[in-house]
């Protein structure tokens, strides 16, 4: 099918808004002899004659009148098109973002930017999927961001650094060694509960251990750091997760926390998202907040109790990150 010249659309509103060659041609700033030859060839493209003679001027035809609202609806909607996107108005903006990650940042990001949306963006919308081992593919059509441990990106998509994790250790208040300093040769021999998506145990806590010819029992294996602290409250075990989650938790659980004393390599947090999205203002004001919520969730994170050991800003379990 062979498309119509859309240069004729401006020439069309102009005539039918000015019923006048000559105005139209003055609004256009072309001669009024290459309007009037326009105005032949959108006659012959519309199938009807739009402007007839009427004593000294000229006059609309019924299907002119029909055509004008139309013309002027399609012509706005193509400038429209063709300009830059206005800046986004947060306050009256209305959208629903959906974002997956694990459950240890949903409860620290996740929390700070709920409460950002409530006070500053009250239309916004949140969805939150879970982590699992679903395709990066995902960011083109039904994921807007990624948070997690990022590996091998395809080339349409784009990340930026969020924070780094490092895990700690936290217990029951009523551990028998709850009021004691977390020592290497404790931290090997309390049972841990570690977390892992994929069930796995062993991390480079046990590398790390072994190399000072120790080893420790892992209690547990959980899906999510929530359930990870929920099993220490029941038991005297040690539950190894992220350190601004134990922060959060430890102000709602009776939980002690200490700092892992291993020297350990963070984790690297990223966001991620498609390239369909990366000018978008309303995702782009999105990610300039997270990252924002990301530095303040990193700068007042620490320990809900008390704590002990060294290098604490390098420690993680790491069991899957």
């Amino acid at each position: 099918m062979q498309l119509p010249d859309m240069n004729l659309l401006p020439a069309l509103d102009a005539l039918l808004r000015e019923s006048s060659v000559t105005g139209a041609a003055a609004e256009m700033n072309v001669s009024a002899s290459a309007m009037s030859r326009t105005l032949g060839r959108l006659r012959r493209v519309v199938g009807d004659p739009l402007l007839v003679p009427s004593g000294r001027g000229l006059v609309l035809t019924p299907r002119a009148r029909a055509l004008q609202p139309q013309v002027e609806a399609a012509l706005g909607q193509a400038l429209a098109a063709l300009h830059p996107p206005r800046p986004v108005d947060i306050a009256t903006m209305r959208r629903e973002f959906t974002i997956r990650t694990n459950d240890g940042l949903a409860v620290v990001l996740g929390a700070a930017l709920t409460s950002h949306v409530v006070r500053e963006a009250p239309g916004v919308r949140l969805r939150v999927l879970p982590e699992g081992d679903e395709d990066p593919a995902d960011l083109r059509d039904s994921v807007d961001l990624d948070i997690g441990s990022m590996h091998e990106l395809p080339h349409d998509v784009r990340s930026e650094f969020v924070l780094h994790h490092h895990y700690v250790a936290a217990a029951r208040a009523h551990a028998p060694y709850a009021r004691e300093p977390l020592t290497v040769d404790r931290f090997a021999a309390v049972p841990h509960i570690t977390v892992s998506r994929r069930g796995r145990a062993k991390s480079v806590v046990d590398d790390r251990l072994r190399e000072l010819g120790l080893r420790r029992d892992v209690l547990a294996t959980v899906p999510t750091h929530s359930a990870a602290c929920f099993l220490a409250l029941e038991t005297d075990a040690l539950a190894l997760v992220p350190s601004a989650f134990a922060a959060r938790a430890a102000r709602f659980m009776p939980l002690v926390v200490w700092n892992i004393p291993l020297s350990l390599p963070p984790i690297t947090i990223e966001m991620a998202w498609h390239l369909r999205v990366d000018a978008d203002p309303a995702h782009q004001w999105l990610r300039t907040v997270l990252a924002g919520l990301a530095a303040s969730a990193v700068s007042g994170g620490g320990g809900g109790g008390s704590s002990s050991g060294s290098n604490g800003a390098n420690e993680t379990d790491g069991a899957d990150a």
